[in-house]
Order: structure tokens, then C-alpha cells, then sequence
């Protein structure tokens, strides 16, 4: 199929396990769990559980039940920001902003909520201390990412988290590139809401998503989505119990029992591992890049407080063609363009002409970047 280099868009390969146990899911017996009341649905309903419960260790959560399953993060973070926020409440989110997280941003202002944003240097890295400036008596929370989908730039949020603990602002991370990357403690970070999904460090499908809260924060959070959840179905109100209070509608039970399978390859395996195959592939990478006098790589130079996102402005070439010619010619798969960041591609000076985005898998190989690398050499950038 050619060389894979856009594992921040979702990862591939998967982890080893997952199809077969979604497949087995389908072909013996996909029942409904919190409806049926066999063995069958019983047996699902257990493996669920092990999924929430092997997802709250992981982020170092309370407990199972404040684990809850969404269709993504995209959903996840709106199920925070629109749940919590009220019209009149200000928050504050990052310049380095994904658009699930800047759109929403931009709808609750619409609807008479304010924002601020905390600037990021030409890294993307922002300083917690400039936070301060930022607060004032109508903020309510925190809204921010862990690390750049387009430079890799890890951003301190445990500085961050210990400010808004200080201040009383509620905390909500989105974690879409460092979840099953690096290591995640809630209680360390005073994280309220962390929003995660399956489909990319996690080593799971597409599809399935959810976010883990403090406790409390289910008497704060409104659902967003409501509907039939299999308990309490005599009352036309949404249950008050989790994680059913925000668990509407059937569930993707295929996306949970492969993400649980992920998660089991993930703890045999090692995040820490895993993590420090994909940074030597990143780093040779990035050594590499250094023959061409053109190619500016947009965010940390070094391998510091970076993920294995590397992104690249080939200054002297059109990016989108590069990335076309790699794929053509030479199939090595990329992403070009604004990666849905406008925000951080604005902080990091290569917005409008957009990068082109290398991002690593454990599955890749140094000599899979030397081809890239001649390739790159052959297009003359």
C-alpha cells in the first residue's frame, strides 16, 4: 500500500487483536447491552466494563463510572463546552486549537458566551503564567489540547492545571494526540473533563471516542444528547446515575470492544515503549530534513516537548504538490494543509500556504524515511 507517514490523522496499523475482536463481535453475537437480559448481552456488557476500567487506569481516573463513551472527541468536547458553559460565562482556550475546539469556541460566542484566547509562540509552545492576564470574574474553565496536531508541541498542563485549581476554573483537556502516547494522570494535572479518542495513539477504530470527568462534575455538566439509555425507562427524565446520563441512544459496541482490545496490546506492550519508537523515527527524521536549505519545520526543532508530529513548510515549493508527489510518485502518504488548525497554523507563521505533515508509528522504519527523504531529494524542494 506504500509508506504510511499521517498516524495523526488516525493511526495504522491498528493494534494487533482489533479486528478480530470486532469481527467476532459481529459474527458471534453483537447484543445490545442495558436491554437484553441473556448471557449473550451480559458477556458484552462485561467486556465494556473491562474497557472503561482499563481507560480509567490509564488517565488515572475515580472510578469506571465517571468513564463515558462518545462517537469522538469532536463529541466529547462539544458535550463539555455546551454542556457546562452558559450564555454571559467566559473561558479561555489556546492559539494552538484544533477546530473541534476553536468552531465550538466560535458557536457559544454566537449564543452570547466570550473566550479568550492564551497566544502561543512560533513553537507553539504558550507560557501558563500568561494565563493570568486572561482570567477575570466571568471565566469559567480552561478549554485546551495536550499537544499540536500540526507541530507536535506538548503544552504544560500541569501548570496549567495547577493554575486553574488556584483560580477555581474547571479544567478540560483534549488529548487526541497524546492519549496511549504519553503518560496521563488526572488527579496530578487537576484535570475536571479529559476528552480522548480510539483511533490514534490508542491504536483503536474510528468511531469511538468518549471523555473521562472528576467527580462532581455530573451535577455541572448538562447532557447534551438525550434519550433511551436502558434504565430508569420510567421516567421521561435522563437518569442522574453514570455513566448513563450521557450514554443516549445504542452504543458502537464494535468500537468499544476494539478499542478494549487496543487497550490490551497497549498495557502488554507499554505506552512508554511504544512512545520511544515512534520519537527515534521522528528524530532521524528530523535529521534528515537538515539537508534541505528550504524545509522549515513548523514547531520545536528539538526533540522536546514534542510528539512524532513533524511538519514541515518546503518554503521555496508549492506544499500541496510536494505532498501530491510523494503520494503519486512515490506513495508515501502525507497530510497537507491546515490539518482543521487554522489558529495554530496562524501562531506557528505558516498560515495561509498550510505544512506538510509527516506523523510516526511505531510500525515505521528509518529506511521507509530514507525513501521519503530521496523522494523529497527527487522533487527538488
Amino acid at each position: 500500500m506504500g509508506i504510511y507517514f499521517d498516524n495523526g490523522s488516525t493511526s495504522f496499523p491498528k493494534a494487533p487483536g482489533v479486528g478480530e475482536a470486532i469481527a467476532t463481535l459481529i459474527e458471534n453475537g453483537a447484543f445490545n447491552i442495558n436491554r437484553g437480559n441473556y448471557r449473550g448481552a451480559y458477556d458484552v456488557a462485561y467486556s465494556v466494563l473491562d474497557c472503561r476500567e482499563r481507560l480509567c487506569r490509564m488517565f488515572n481516573g475515580e472510578d469506571s463510572k465517571y468513564v463515558i463513551f462518545t462517537p469522538g472527541i469532536t463529541y466529547s468536547i462539544n458535550f463539555f463546552m455546551k454542556g457546562f458553559l452558559k450564555p454571559g460565562d467566559h473561558f479561555i482556550i489556546t492559539s494552538m486549537e484544533h477546530n473541534a475546539v476553536s468552531r465550538t469556541a466560535k458557536q457559544l460566542e454566537e449564543i452570547g458566551c466570550s473566550y479568550s484566547m492564551l497566544q502561543a509562540d512560533v513553537e507553539g509552545m504558550v507560557n501558563p503564567d500568561d494565563l493570568y492576564e486572561l482570567i477575570n470574574e466571568k471565566t469559567k474553565a480552561v478549554v485546551m489540547l495536550h499537544a499540536s496536531n500540526v507541530s507536535g508541541t506538548v503544552l504544560p498542563i500541569e501548570e496549567i492545571g495547577a493554575i486553574c485549581k488556584e483560580k477555581g476554573l474547571v479544567f478540560a483537556v483534549d488529548t487526541a494526540q497524546t492519549a496511549g502516547t504519553l503518560p496521563i494522570d488526572m488527579k496530578k494535572c487537576n484535570i475536571d473533563f479529559l476528552a480522548f479518542t480510539a483511533h490514534k495513539g490508542l491504536l483503536g477504530p474510528q468511531g469511538i471516542g468518549g471523555f473521562v470527568i472528576a467527580p462532581g462534575m455530573e451535577d455541572r455538566i448538562e447532557p447534551v444528547i438525550t434519550g433511551g439509555t436502558g434504565s430508569k425507562s420510567d421516567s421521561l427524565e435522563m437518569p442522574t446515575t453514570l455513566p448513563d446520563r450521557y450514554e443516549s441512544g445504542t452504543m458502537n459496541l464494535p468500537g468499544i470492544i476494539g478499542l478494549r482490545a487496543a487497550l490490551v496490546y497497549l498495557e502488554e506492550t507499554g505506552i512508554e515503549n511504544i512512545h520511544k519508537k515512534k520519537m527515534e523515527i521522528a528524530e532521524y527524521f528530523m535529521k534528515q530534513l537538515e539537508k534541505f536549505e528550504h524545509a522549515r519545520i513548523a514547531g520545536p526543532k528539538t526533540m522536546e516537548n514534542r510528539v512524532a508530529v513533524v511538519s514541515v513548510d518546503f518554503e521555496e515549493s508549492d506544499n500541496a504538490m510536494v505532498a501530491f508527489e510523494l503520494e503519486n510518485k512515490h506513495h508515501i502518504m502525507t497530510r497537507v494543509g491546515m490539518h482543521c488548525a487554522p489558529l495554530a497554523h496562524q501562531s506557528l507563521h505558516t498560515f495561509p500556504q498550510g505544512t506538510v505533515r509527516f506523523a510516526f508509528s511505531a510500525s515505521n522504519t528509518k529506511e521507509e524515511v530514507d525513501e521519503c527523504i530521496k523522494a523529497l531529494e527527487e522533487i527538488g524542494v
